[in-house]
């Protein structure tokens, strides 16, 4: 689980572990790490949870990341591409550094997992791989020039390895979530309107509960009643 320590990740970690799922998580930050993997532990076993400080834009820290897991629990069953960076400014304002830390996390963090993890699934008969993306990654919106392209991508990404991967009995989709409460790219506050993380976690939770004959490639997810324009 990657970005697992906040927001819909958390979200996630936690409905895995209530399922009775061991759960890896992962942050740039140890000392989030840290605290998550401790408040885990202290709502189940402590030997379901475990966690390390990775940036996964960077492919060394990618693959350290997948050789912990291998030594905690030495079975991949699900990854969750979930970690996320949101940098939102006109395309002739955002720096090449921001538009790199945004494409490197959120597009090529997933490639580099997806790319651990596969050979690992394969090896023990298949396994899931579920990408968080965004309606943005459909819809381009003003100011969302790095947030768009990273969202495409990882859209594109979805597709292209659900094609390559169906016939080794991995899955892949893809949620496109649209406003959740979280305070991911600034946001504040929690408007009941938004979608709750732990409904993201509830919709990763009957995805893997289909049947193995079933693959829901592409899932979008929108708040019921959003605000009138």
């Amino acid at each position: 689980m990657t970005g697992g320590t906040r927001g819909i990740g958390r979200a996630i970690a936690q409905k895995l572990l209530e399922a009775g799922a061991s759960v890896a998580i992962c942050s740039r930050r140890a000392d989030e790490v840290a605290r998550a993997v401790e408040e885990l532990a202290a709502l189940h076993s402590p030997q379901r949870v475990a966690g390390k400080a990775c940036d996964v834009g960077r492919y060394e820290e990618a693959a350290a990341l997948f050789r912990f897991m291998d030594e905690s629990f030495r079975r991949l069953n699900i990854l969750v591409n979930n970690a996320g960076v949101g940098l939102f400014q006109p395309v002739d304002e955002i720096g090449p550094d921001q538009w790199r830390q945004v494409i490197d996390t959120n597009l090529s963090g997933a490639f580099y997992c997806t790319r651990e993890a596969v050979p690992r699934m394969r090896r023990q008969g298949g396994g899931y791989i579920l990408n968080i993306g965004s309606l943005a990654g459909k819809n381009a919106m003003a100011g969302g020039s790095a947030y768009n392209a990273s969202k495409f991508g990882l859209l594109g990404l979805s597709e292209a390895s659900m094609l390559d991967l169906r016939y080794d009995n991995i899955r892949v989709s893809c949620l496109l979530p649209g406003s959740v409460a979280t305070e991911f790219g600034g946001a504040s506050g929690s408007p009941d309107w938004k979608i709750r993380p732990e409904d993201i976690a509830d919709t990763v939770l009957h995805l893997l509960s289909l049947p193995a004959s079933t693959l829901a490639s592409r899932v979008e997810i929108r708040p019921t009643r959003p605000p009138r324009r």
